[in-house]
């Protein structure tokens, strides 16, 4: 599915959610979605709301903060915690399937995929005949940045 085709989409989704809930559809909860489904990155609240501020959009931390809320509800967006970081969030319709890798030092996420842990879902879901919904795998460690900063620093006695 194409990227407006995807929009269209979600934005659908959003309507029928706000009709079921008795919500109403706003201008700015349709720009929140908008600019979510621009972005192929990881983000937090304070880089959603200085990037629509820049694009010209009249929009308020709390409005931000009260619809990435309802976007989760509704499953269009997944919220991560991340270690003791604040809450970053990404897109979830038609979100390959991906893990994270987070270093413990500079706080930097990387997505992986390996087949291999699907395959440890569907056996899991078959041997327990347990109806999974959705799975997060954080790992966390130093990645190969930070790691080559700490082998330059000489010790010193």
């Amino acid at each position: 599915m194409g990227c407006t085709e995807t929009k269209t989409v979600v934005k659908q989704i959003l309507s029928d959610y706000l009709q079921r809930k008795g919500y109403r559809e706003t201008p700015e909860r349709y720009a929140i979605l908008q600019e979510i489904y621009s972005t192929d990155s990881h983000f937090d609240v304070e880089t959603l709301y200085i990037h629509m501020k820049n694009n010209g959009y009249q929009v308020s931390r709390a409005t931000i903060y009260n619809n990435i809320d309802l976007l989760c509800e509704c499953g269009l967006v997944i919220r991560h915690q991340f270690g003791k970081k604040n809450s970053l969030y990404e897109k979830a319709y038609e979100c390959k399937q991906h893990d994270h890798l987070i270093c413990t030092r500079c706080g930097k996420v990387t997505e992986f995929c390996d087949p291999r842990i699907q395959e440890i879902i569907n056996s899991a879901k078959r041997n327990s005949n347990f109806t999974i919904s959705h799975h997060s795998l954080y790992i966390y460690g130093i990645c190969a940045e930070c790691r080559n900063e700490i082998e330059k620093v000489p010790i010193t006695l």
